[in-house]
């Protein structure tokens, strides 16, 4: 069966029948297509007649929309695919003009062109596939040799009925008022609006309220994009997309989806953003968690003498698979739970390490639980180096760092039995760029090669996977000594609490000795697997097994020498 990378899947069966029909129609589309899948809505075209069938308008109702949002959340259920439900002739009631003859450029040229529309005897008929062709070359922007496939004859003989079904579906916009509305009801469309989210690995909820905010609009959508301190409070913050690259990934949909809108995509540095200054705008979408941040919008539209926004309020779309520790809504808080123990970037090659060996390097923030995963992996077989056990036997009388350090230093850092004591140590460095400098050039080499003296003793045991437990792993350069990067991140503000609690230190003093390293995003910025230790015991132990597994698989398969 060939396998494409991009689609257009041409839905022509009228939408109450339709509904109960998605979930093998969007199951054989994602056999043949491992991409992106465009979805066209053009209800009652036939395929059939001698004429080449022509698009035609189809007027947004609170049908239409809701039968958005119910192919978005089946479309969930297959996540390689990039679903795209395009709006171009999605029309609200005060616009309704003929559709545009020109071709609409996609991002990802389809190769291959899909419909339900069903032949009467539910073949593969030729003729009616040539005209899928023609019609969807006349529309959009196709591969030149455009394939296409009629879904029905995958069906099989358990195929739901060709007659209408009416199906309810759930309503996607709430009403602002008790008065129940009809599904036929037209929705009214709007000259400007608003839509604002962080848009993090744009997922199908988030398609959802970009979708009704795009056919709610005729002219502009404004849209705000979460950045700097909005991230703040974000779940693994580290594991954010950059902003560049989630504005990138925003407008590109956008502009397939419904590329006769101007939008404007602006980074949202306050609660208000635009929504809460411009004049111009008409309306503003929320979801359910951010309703009452549109109600605040409003409020303060109302304190500085601007109209009030229409708001839009979308519902959420639930994770029916979503796990113990994650929300039970699509989200990208869920989406990089997910990402933990997870390989982000390729491991480095080290050929001058024996084949089969391989060597983890494992650090995080002050705090992080990292010597708590360092067990962890140890229970799972790995052999673990702890540096700070290094750092102690190498300032010991007769260490190999001791008289360098003691010559640097002074004799009054030394203890009367001549054990230099490292709280006077500490205190001489912390601050002190200069006196740090001198400390860490006799340290880390000292300390890196009496961790390359363990290896060789962990390869000596048969050893297989050897872990570097190191706070400073990256700031001394140890990352050309491993494979991988393992990063633990928790929020600061509870490393700040476990630092207090575990060394009794102010929180002024917990929090300088945070700002005296790297912070996890540095330290993820450079990581190759990523954990988080600020759930239970158990889900941490469940993400330090999934890392191990996927570490097993990745040895098992790399290439000798690597």
């Amino acid at each position: 069966m060939a396998v494409f990378r991009s689609g257009l899947l041409v839905l022509t069966t009228p939408l109450t029948s339709l509904a109960p029909r998605l979930a093998p129609i969007l199951s054989s589309a994602a056999r043949l297509v491992n991409h992106t899948l465009y979805v066209h809505l053009q209800p009652g075209m036939s395929l059939g007649g001698p004429a080449q069938p022509q698009s035609s308008p189809v007027q947004a109702t609170f049908e239409v929309i809701d039968f958005i949002t119910h192919l978005y959340a089946g479309a969930d259920v297959h996540r390689h695919l990039d679903v795209r439900i395009l709006l171009t002739n999605i029309r609200t009631k005060s616009c309704l003009p003929s559709l545009p003859t020109s071709v609409q450029n996609l991002a990802h040229p389809p190769e291959v062109v899909l419909t339900d529309f069903q032949t009467l005897d539910g073949s593969q008929y030729n003729p009616a596939k040539q005209q899928l062709e023609r019609y969807a070359t006349s529309c959009y922007s196709c591969c030149p040799q455009l394939s296409s496939v009629l879904l029905y004859p995958d069906y099989g003989p358990a195929a739901p009925p060709v007659g209408s079904l009416a199906v309810h579906l759930p309503s996607t916009i709430r009403p602002t008022s008790p008065v129940a509305r009809s599904a036929k009801q037209p929705v009214r469309g709007h000259q400007r609006g608003a839509v604002g989210g962080t848009f993090d690995r744009l997922h199908n909820a988030h398609k959802v309220l970009l979708s009704v905010a795009c056919i709610l609009a005729q002219e502009q959508l404004v849209v705000g994009v979460a950045d700097k301190d909005l991230l703040k409070s974000k779940l693994l913050p580290e594991l954010l997309q950059p902003y560049t690259e989630r504005v990138e990934h925003l407008s590109e949909f956008l502009v397939d989806i419904k590329p006769s809108l101007t939008f404007d995509i602006i980074p949202l540095l306050d609660p208000y953003g635009p929504a809460g200054s411009d004049p111009s705008l008409e309306f503003l979408v929320v979801s359910e968690e951010t309703y009452r941040g549109g109600m605040a919008v409003n409020r303060f539209r109302l304190e500085n003498d601007l109209e009030e926004l229409t708001l839009y309020q979308i519902q959420l779309l639930k994770d029916l698979n979503h796990k113990e520790n994650e929300e039970d809504k699509v989200s990208s808080s869920s989406f990089r739970q997910q990402m933990l123990g997870n390989l982000l970037r390729p491991p480095y090659k080290r050929p001058e390490l024996p084949p089969g060996f391989y060597v983890i390097g494992l650090t995080g923030i002050s705090g992080s639980g990292k010597s708590s995963v360092a067990q962890r992996l140890k229970g799972l077989g790995a052999y673990i180096i702890d540096s700070d056990h290094l750092g102690h036997r190498a300032y010991a009388p007769g260490g190999p760092a001791y008289q360098p350090v003691v010559e640097a230093f002074g004799t009054d850092i030394l203890h009367k039995d001549g054990i230099i004591n490292r709280k006077v140590l500490g205190s001489r460095v912390f601050g002190n760029k200069k006196q740090l400098k001198i400390l860490t050039d006799i340290m880390w080499p000292v300390i890196a090669k009496l961790a390359r003296e363990e290896m060789d003793q962990a390869m000596a045991e048969g050893k297989r996977v050897c872990v570097i437990d190191a706070a400073m792993l990256l700031e001394a350069g140890w990352q050309n000594m491993v494979h991988e990067v393992w990063t633990v991140v928790i929020p600061e503000t509870e490393a700040i609490r476990r630092i207090m609690e575990r060394d009794g230190l102010s929180e002024a003093a917990a929090q300088s000795r945070l700002q005296s390293q790297m912070s996890g995003q540095q330290l993820v910025d450079q990581s190759h697997v990523v954990l988080s230790t600020m759930w239970e015991p158990h889900i941490t132990q469940r993400q330090v097994e999934k890392a191990w597994a996927l570490l097993q698989k990745r040895i098992s398969e790399a290439p000798s020498g690597q």
